[in-house]
């Protein structure tokens, strides 16, 4: 029996009069990887960023609904933002690392917020690093420019910078699509890692890497979640014709 991290309950989202997503109503599993498919512009990554309120940067976004985190209304007046998006981190489809070296990455959040009064930093950047699987390929030159690893490299590297804040949902955009085969199976198999202790919410157009490394799969399809379950049998049994139509490749 898994624990509902994140319930998201009628939600409709805006950008100004155009309804992006329409009446999405689904359950976030603690510590399990859930994959939100679907083509381009279905609503996927909309949905992603009203999970930590990313799109309140949006000029004339609009929000219906409740998105409740430990049962918590996160759109709710009286939530600190901020601290919002501690608990709930975000990786960027292009991994963005910092100008700056290795270590001040991994250290930019926890000095921010002031997470450096309660932990070592060393041990922190470490630990960090360690949760990317990073900390081998790095550890000789923490001050080497970030810009100068791989694009794998520097997408774990994200990952550890999102992980130093201590959150407790990772939310990751198409993390792989800028990623060679191997880097991609690098970024699968540290979600695996993670889960243990995360909860984490993957968009992917990769329905393979859907299949390899989620436990729960929402399907999108103009805004609306057509179906919502466990991957193994959202893609071998789907319920909805239209599901089984896109997984098989005569829809969209």
């Amino acid at each position: 029996m898994y624990l509902d991290k994140m319930s998201i309950q009628n939600l409709n989202f805006y950008y100004g009069d155009f309804r992006a997503l329409s009446n999405i109503s689904i359950s976030i599993k603690e510590r399990q990887i859930t994959a939100l498919i679907g083509p381009s512009g279905c609503g996927k990554s909309t949905f992603l960023r009203t999970l930590n309120r990313m799109n309140d940067t949006i000029p004339g976004s609009q929000v219906e609904g409740q998105v409740l985190l430990d049962r918590q209304n996160i759109y709710d007046p009286k939530v600190d933002v901020v601290n919002l998006r501690q608990r709930v981190g975000m990786v960027f489809q292009r991994p963005n690392p910092f100008p700056q070296s290795v270590y001040n990455n991994v250290a930019f959040g926890p000095r921010v917020l002031g997470l450096t009064r309660q932990h070592n930093l060393d041990e922190l950047v470490e630990k960090s690093l360690r949760g990317a699987a990073l900390w081998d390929e790095v550890k000789d030159n923490l001050n080497r420019s970030a810009l100068e690893l791989n694009g794998g490299q520097q997408q774990r590297l994200c990952i550890a910078r999102v992980l130093a804040v201590e959150p407790e949902v990772i939310l990751m955009d198409e993390p792989c699509s800028a990623l060679d085969p191997v880097a991609t199976l690098k970024i699968e198999e540290l979600m695996r890692e993670l889960e243990q202790n995360y909860t984490i919410v993957i968009v992917t157009h990769n329905m393979q890497q859907a299949a390899r490394a989620s436990d729960w799969t929402g399907f999108f399809w103009l805004g609306e979640l057509v179906e919502y379950g466990p991957t193994e049998k959202l893609f071998t049994n789907p319920t909805q014709q239209k599901t089984e139509d896109y997984i098989t490749g005569r829809l969209g």
